[in-house]
């Protein structure tokens, strides 16, 4: 049986440690390591034992008992969210760590919601009791506020029978097995087996306690986690897989690493990714860094292979044709700086190698302003990039100061017209552009008949639709949260050619938004504050300044929850403000939750300074031919002009 579990928690609650223990009770590696003496199996790159924290999701395999599992250590940092999030996707359960010592912390808000919205189930382990002044109660109440109620201790398991009270907690929950305890039948193997489905319904989440540093619990932990959890992936049937990390090894191969949902998979095997039919040349089984070749892989295993070139993070491989989505995205944008020697062909492939790695960086080369963007989540983000690049690439770089990332939309519906016919070349299109929810990115609908355009130039303008982020008109900024809709199109037989769809398809859109109501957009954040009675006044006046929102403060014990939201722009900083005036005793939670109108749109407009008139990359007037000539038609007189009204 193939397992997959992933070590989640908060920056330094023990996860690399935990994960350590695991691997050396399971008999994978002979010695535990330590982050203090940068000697940790799945730390295996250098940037992280230097820095003491884990940046990259690795894998570690074992063998316990009948299950074979794959252990994913994650990132605990925020600015390195994305990769854990792309990893929670192909878990099969998830072992979350929290500190004895600090309790519930912000990240582990962000992961417990990531998990629950996959649907991972989940096991807790309060890490670090071993530290003076824990109050493990105290903790138990913060998770029952902040994660479930439905919280289960595992040392009601008791070498591996069921405690009574255990055993009535099980049949509280299952109509069936409640009347048989009524009438004083019990068996183990049945309350087992519905405790096992209540995990993995996530209906029950089970917490053991212990001390990873010092090895206490970890043993029990694990042979508790490991009778309660079962998967029944099928080795039989068409192949399904998702992509869920790309990598590139010393010798500059592309590894695409892979979790296998159905199916089996073979060396030189030819599969179906999202845009081409790519042929297997390699089977690698890692562990930790290094790896062994096989040459075929079943499901419930991740497995990495060479040899798929256009395979991207997210991917759906075989019958698994959908892309996955991801709720962790930078909010801010910095430019690249480097030496000019350095060619920009060498730069791009580069950040390019990097991108696909971590698809979150969208590095870009801005032609407008000649420079390199980059996506990121925070400057810790920005110093390991720096590193990473010199490193790998040998090249210095710099980044400039990090800024927010904007985007815009519409608020009321418009049509755009765009048409594209210089000498011997011809394309019309028109769109229809609708305002859809916050987070809704862009939609495509079609309701152009095939007797007015050909099925295929119809998906040409669908793929130009999704080909790239198209600039907003106030600033430039990527357009989000519409529904764009072609309503119809002309092309001609012998004159249509190239990119004469893509031109018209991008003129129409922006035909559409030079008549459109543009709305500016600004990240948010859902901000979380515990602090003591004493602070309410200073903290609710803050988040008025900054223009956010908050509900009604809400007392646990002797510490007020205030709970806000509140733009980025003007509360990413707040942390260390937060610190000082309580002295280190509160605790914040800063979690990404959208985009939003921006509360200083004007102000952001000047600032930034976008010349819609002079991008490069986009016009809204439109080309027509007259006696063998083209010309130009404004935006405001396009519409008049068509050939199809």
């Amino acid at each position: 049986m193939f397992k997959t579990i992933g070590i989640l928690a908060h920056v330094d609650a023990g996860k690399t440690t935990f994960s350590e223990q695991l691997l050396f009770h399971t008999n994978s590696i002979r010695t535990r390591g330590r982050v203090d003496h940068q000697d940790t199996f799945l730390d295996n790159h250098e940037i992280e034992r230097t820095r003491g924290i884990t940046i990259f999701a690795e894998q570690g395999n074992f063998t316990y008992n009948d299950s074979i599992y794959t252990i994913i250590d994650t990132p605990g940092h925020v600015d390195f969210s994305p990769e854990m999030e792309r990893a929670i996707q192909v878990m099969d359960f998830a072992i979350v760590l929290i500190s004895a010592a600090d309790g519930v912390e912000g990240h582990t808000e962000t992961v417990w919601q990531l998990l629950q919205k996959h649907r991972i189930p989940t096991f807790f382990f309060l890490n670090k009791i071993d530290r003076e002044g824990t109050d493990i109660p105290g903790i138990l109440n913060e998770m029952s506020m902040s994660f479930t109620t439905e919280l289960l201790d595992l040392s009601q398991l008791k070498d591996g029978t069921l405690t009574n009270e255990l055993i009535e907690f099980i049949a509280e929950r299952d109509e069936e097995l409640l009347e048989r305890y009524m009438d004083g039948e019990y068996d183990e193997d049945a309350w087992m087996k519905a405790l096992s489905r209540m995990i993995q319904e996530l209906q029950v989440f089970p917490y053991g306690c212990g001390s990873a540093l010092r090895d206490i619990g970890i043993q029990e932990f694990f042979d508790a986690f490991d009778r309660l959890t079962e998967t029944n992936y099928s080795a039989e049937g068409e192949l399904a897989a998702r992509v869920y990390k790309i990598r590139h090894d010393e010798n500059g191969s592309r590894v695409t690493f892979l979790k296998l949902k159905s199916g089996t998979l073979h060396v030189r095997d030819e599969i179906t990714t999202a845009t081409a039919v790519e042929k297997v040349t390699q089977l690698r089984r890692y562990n930790g860094k290094k790896y062994t070749n096989d040459d075929h892989a079943v499901a419930g295993e991740l497995i990495a292979v060479t040899g798929l070139a256009e395979s991207a993070i997210g991917d759906g491989i075989g019958t698994m044709q959908d892309s996955a989505s991801y709720d962790l995205i930078p909010t801010l944008r910095s430019s690249v700086r480097f030496d000019p020697s350095i060619p920009l062909k060498d730069m791009l492939h580069a950040f390019r190698t990097l991108d696909a790695e971590d698809p979150s960086l969208q590095a870009v080369w801005d032609e407008h302003v000649q420079e390199l963007h980059v996506h990121v989540m925070g400057v810790i983000q920005l110093e390991v990039l720096k590193q990473v690049v010199r490193d790998r690439f040998g090249y210095a770089i710099d980044f400039g100061q990090p800024t927010i990332l904007y985007k815009e939309t519409i608020s009321a519906p418009v049509n755009g017209y765009g048409h594209f016919e210089p000498l011997k070349h011809y394309a019309e299109v028109h769109l229809r552009i609708e305002p859809a929810e916050r987070g809704a990115g862009i939609s495509f609908a079609n309701e152009c008949h095939a007797n007015d355009l050909s099925v295929g130039n119809q998906n040409l303008i669908k793929h130009h639709i999704f080909e790239q982020d198209h600039h907003g008109l106030l600033t430039g900024s990527a357009l989000t949260d519409v529904k764009i809709t072609l309503l119809t199109g002309k092309g001609h037989n012998e004159h249509t050619s190239g990119g004469d769809f893509r031109e018209a398809t991008f003129r129409a859109l922006r035909q559409g938004l030079e008549k459109a109501a543009n709305v500016l957009l600004e990240p948010y954040y859902d901000v979380k504050i515990k602090i003591d009675m004493d602070h309410i006044g200073r903290v609710l006046s803050d988040i008025q300044q900054a223009h956010g929102t908050f509900d009604p403060p809400e007392t646990l014990g002797d510490k007020t929850i205030i709970t806000a939201r509140v733009p980025v722009a003007t509360f990413m900083n707040y942390s260390t403000v937060f610190a000082s005036f309580t002295n280190g005793k509160g605790a914040m939670t800063l979690r990404f939750s959208g985009y939003d109108v921006c509360h200083n749109q004007e102000e952001v407009i000047e600032r930034i300074g976008y010349n819609k008139d002079a991008d490069p990359e986009y016009t809204s007037s439109s080309i027509f031919c007259a006696k063998g000539k083209g010309y130009a038609v404004p935006w405001d007189e396009a519409e008049e002009a068509m050939h199809l009204l």
